[in-house]
């Protein structure tokens, strides 16, 4: 079990506590829980956002290839295609000019895809239901 996996342990047992204890013993167990608590917030949006760099990056590869390929397209076959009047040669220009013009597009809508800009959706569900979770603690306790 990994370290994020032990304090999620260690928090549940905090929280199944049966409380016998004094007043402070029971405060002082609700703000480690809390601690703990914050540490896996963190630890979760960290991990989320490590897994959104992961595929913004893969995108953004694409991306570029995308753009080197529409470089090579614009040119190299290009030129080639309005320098060298000879039919096949052109032919083999226009060949060559739509291959990499396709695939720049294919890379392009590939990229595009793949790239999500968004919040961390696990972290704020998290929040949440921390935030609810410290609200019913409070008002559980003022009674």
């Amino acid at each position: 079990m990994g370290d994020v996996g032990a304090v999620a342990y260690a928090f549940l047992i905090v929280a199944r506590k049966k409380y016998d204890d004094s007043t402070p013993e029971l405060a002082h167990d609700i703000v480690e829980s809390a601690q703990q608590l914050v540490h896996l917030e963190i630890a979760l949006a960290k991990q989320e956002v490590k897994e959104l760099a992961i595929s913004n990056g893969v995108a953004a590869g694409a991306l570029a290839g995308a753009a080197v390929f529409a470089l090579l397209a614009v040119l190299v076959a290009l030129p080639v295609l309005l320098v060298v009047a000879i039919p096949a040669h052109s032919v083999a220009a226009l060949v060559w000019l739509i291959l990499c013009v396709v695939l720049a597009a294919g890379l392009a809508l590939f990229g595009k895809s793949k790239l999500r800009i968004e919040a961390p959706k696990k972290t704020i569900e998290s929040l949440k239901e921390t935030k609810a979770w410290a609200l019913h603690l409070i008002s559980s306790t003022n009674k």
